[in-house]
Formats: C-alpha cells, sequence, structure tokens
C-alpha cells in the first residue's frame, strides 16, 4: 500500500470519482493547466479534458455561483478557491443559495456542491493566505464542514464529501499538505462524514481538536493519560462521541485554530455545558489563535495555539 502525502491523497480521491462519475468536474484558478497553486489537480486535466477541469477568471463568487447552477442542474461540482481568506466574496453565494436551495425547493432540488480550501498557519503566508474562519459557515444552516488531519481521512472524508446530496466545505490545511506521510489504499474506500474518530483513549481529560491542531495537541499529550478527539466533521459534530468522553474523564480542553471569540470550540464548550456539565470536575478550558488580525509571518508562531499553551491548558484543569 503506499504512502502518501496529503496532496497526493486529494489527488488520488478526485481522480477515482471523476473515473467513477463522469458527473463529476472540478473547476477554480489555476486547477487546469498548473494544477492548482499546491499542485493537488495536477494531471487531472491531461486525464479528463478541459470540460471537466476547468480554470476560472479569479472570481470567487463566480466560481461558486456557477458551481451551484452545475449542481442544480445534475452534476458534482468540486470548487477550488485558492486560499479560504479568499472566499468571502462567495459567501453570499454559500449561504443565500447554495444552503437554502434544498429548503427553498421542498427537497425537489439538492446542492451535491465540494468547495475544497486550503486554511490556516504553519506555512509562513500573508494575512489572507492563513485564516481559519470554519465558524462561519458552521453556522451556516444545510453546509456541512469537514477538516481532516491526515492523509488517509482526507481522501475518505472528500469522497464522502463528493457523494453527499448537500454543499460540503472541505478545509485543508496548507501545513499539513506535505508535512506526513501515511498508509492510503487505491481504490475505493469512504469516511462517514459526522463521525469523530478517537485517535487516543485515556481516563484523566478529553482533548477535542480538528485540522492541523491535533498533531499539536499530539505533541502536547505525551506522559499524560489523555483522550483525544479528531473532530474531522465540525457541521454537524459527532456529539455522541464527544458527551461519552466527556462522562469518562470528567475534564476538557478544547484546541482550535481560528481566534478564540466566536470560534467553533465556544460552540462545542456550550454543548458539553448543557448536555455533561453534570460529569464536569472542572472548567472547560479553550485554547485558540489570538483575537488579533493574522500577523506577519514571524510572528505567527505567537499567534496559534503551540503544544507549550496546550500543556499549559492541560495542567491547569488537572488541578480540579
Amino acid at each position: 500500500m503506499p504512502k502518501l502525502n496529503m496532496v497526493q491523497a486529494i489527488n488520488l480521491a478526485l481522480k477515482e470519482e471523476m473515473q467513477r462519475d463522469k458527473d463529476v468536474v472540478v473547476l477554480g484558478e489555476d486547477v487546469g493547466r498548473d494544477g492548482g497553486v499546491f499542485r493537488i489537480t495536477e494531471g487531472l486535466l491531461a486525464q479528463f479534458g478541459p470540460d471537466r477541469v476547468v480554470d476560472t477568471p479569479l472570481a470567487e463568487s463566480v466560481i461558486v455561483g456557477a458551481s451551484i447552477g452545475m449542481a442544480v442542474y445534475g452534476l458534482k461540482p468540486v470548487a477550488e478557491v485558492q486560499f479560504e481568506g479568499f472566499i468571502y466574496p462567495a459567501v453570499d453565494q454559500i449561504s443565500n443559495h447554495a444552503s437554502r436551495i434544498r429548503s427553498r425547493s421542498r427537497g425537489r432540488h439538492t446542492v451535491p456542491l465540494v468547495i475544497r480550501t486550503p486554511y490556516g498557519v504553519g506555512i509562513k503566508a500573508p494575512e489572507h493566505h492563513s485564516e481559519s474562519c470554519e465558524a462561519i459557515f458552521c453556522h451556516m444552516p444545510g453546509i456541512k464542514v469537514v477538516m481532516p488531519a491526515s492523509p488517509y481521512y482526507a481522501k475518505g472524508l472528500l469522497i464522502s464529501s463528493i457523494r453527499d446530496p448537500d454543499p460540503v466545505i472541505f478545509l485543508e490545511s496548507t501545513r499539513l499538505y506535505r508535512l506526513l506521510r501515511e498508509e492510503v489504499p487505491e481504490g475505493e474506500y469512504t469516511v462517514p462524514l459526522e463521525k469523530a474518530r478517537v485517535v487516543q483513549e485515556g481516563k484523566d481529560v478529553t482533548i477535542i481538536s480538528w485540522g492541523f491542531m491535533l498533531h499539536r495537541t499530539l505533541e502536547a499529550v505525551e506522559d499524560i493519560d489523555a483522550e483525544v478527539i479528531d473532530l474531522m466533521t465540525l457541521n454537524p459534530f459527532d456529539e455522541e462521541t464527544v458527551y461519552q468522553s466527556v462522562k469518562k474523564t470528567g475534564r476538557v480542553v478544547i484546541v482550535n485554530e481560528a481566534p478564540k471569540t466566536g470560534s467553533f470550540g465556544s460552540e462545542i464548550s456550550a454543548s458539553i455545558a448543557e448536555s455533561a456539565m453534570l460529569y464536569l470536575k472542572g472548567p472547560i478550558l479553550r485554547v485558540a489563535s489570538c483575537d488579533v488580525v493574522l500577523p506577519l509571518p514571524k510572528l505567527e508562531d505567537y499567534y496559534a495555539p503551540t503544544a507549550e499553551r496546550i500543556k499549559k491548558a492541560i495542567s491547569e484543569v488537572m488541578k480540579y
């Protein structure tokens, strides 16, 4: 079984789904001739041609708006926005149209659309290339939000997302694209959406994370009997797995890359307080990025959660 990085795993998922289903199309800025800014769509144009791998203008609203029309028509578009910081012009299309068409048409139409976009810190890129704004999309009913943390799960989750009848925002950490390799099967397999995974079992504290922050978390929990949960799908998130872990450990630390105020970690914290508060031995602690505009690259390491900050939060909650 080949060992692939996340770029290769996502490329393989796209290629296999395009081979399996002629309705799957890829579109976005530079996805064809150049193979995407991170080379994730490399080779697809040569294999499937310009009718199914479409280079678009630099216009995110047009990319997503056209994709919504394709999806309603019956195609399965996979649209790429080059960086999450550039997705805001398309938010109108996502919120007012993609998320609502199933309800608006009373179930007569769905939008089987995937919007792939890289996010986050780790490669010392400018501010608009390094944002984490997943909470915005989690606040939109009708939109699924997926954030894989490794090549194996990236492939399986992307295949599931492409086959899902509703729109999915598929967020890919730029830091994880080439950070690690793992065995990724060729051929069909899926990872279910809406299901978290327990990466490491433990009894003293539950740590909940997703995307690149999962790896920062795993650095921090060496020699700690911590239960580590990779959420994978944020909206809707796997409440049952989270609550069962909280009931077992009684302590919770939530780690996310987005700024703390209004982050999705806040939603998880509130949900635990509502549904599992009587099992808690101490406060729910959140480790997040600073509530400031994303700084220049030299300050990036001070902005986002580090293993040291996560360890500090664990030590704090273990006092209870």
